[in-house]
């Protein structure tokens, strides 16, 4: 089951949320300085120890200080216009967040910010639409998949996209 909601991802009561990480994973601004203030100094040490990472690709750590048990780090591309395999790289990291979940084993529940939509400037509606995509093809491997948008519009993207 997909659901969209609006609101804090940090405070979900789901097994993993998925953090909009850049490739060193040091934390920073938006969703990822909130999941790392969340989550609290461990979650810091355990990311970059991880880290660099592609873009397109993710890693897991646990949740530490979060109700979620896991965090998995997705880097999202910037987008640039489309030209530099924005739109592959973005599913890249819906998929490779999906292959991170079901390598620990007990990941029920996920819950996805809306990756590369805010300082990495990608538009919200192509976004969306790639999101939703990555998420029905993942569907029957979760009790629950949650796209957290962080404002009301953000998430009636989202739910069009889902239609």
């Amino acid at each position: 089951m997909i659901e969209v909601t609006v609101g804090d991802i940090t405070v979900l009561d789901v097994d993993a949320i998925v953090n909009a990480a850049n490739e060193a994973l040091r934390g920073g601004g938006g969703v990822d300085g909130a999941i790392h203030r969340a989550a609290g100094p461990e979650l810091v040490r355990a990311s970059r120890a991880l880290g660099p990472i592609p873009t397109g690709s993710a890693v897991i750590t646990p949740g530490f200080d979060l109700r979620a048990r896991y965090v998995i780090h997705a880097v999202g591309p910037v987008w640039h216009g489309g030209a530099r395999r924005e739109a592959e790289l973005l599913d890249d990291a819906y998929e490779s967040s999906f292959v991170r979940a079901r390598e620990a084993g007990d990941v029920r529940s996920i819950a996805f910010p809306a990756i590369s939509t805010g300082l990495y400037g990608y538009p919200k509606e192509l976004a969306a639409s790639i999101a939703m995509r990555a998420m029905r093809r993942h569907e029957h491997e979760h009790d629950r998949i949650i796209a957290c948008a962080f404002d009301a519009t953000t998430a009636e993207l989202y739910r069009r996209a889902l239609e």
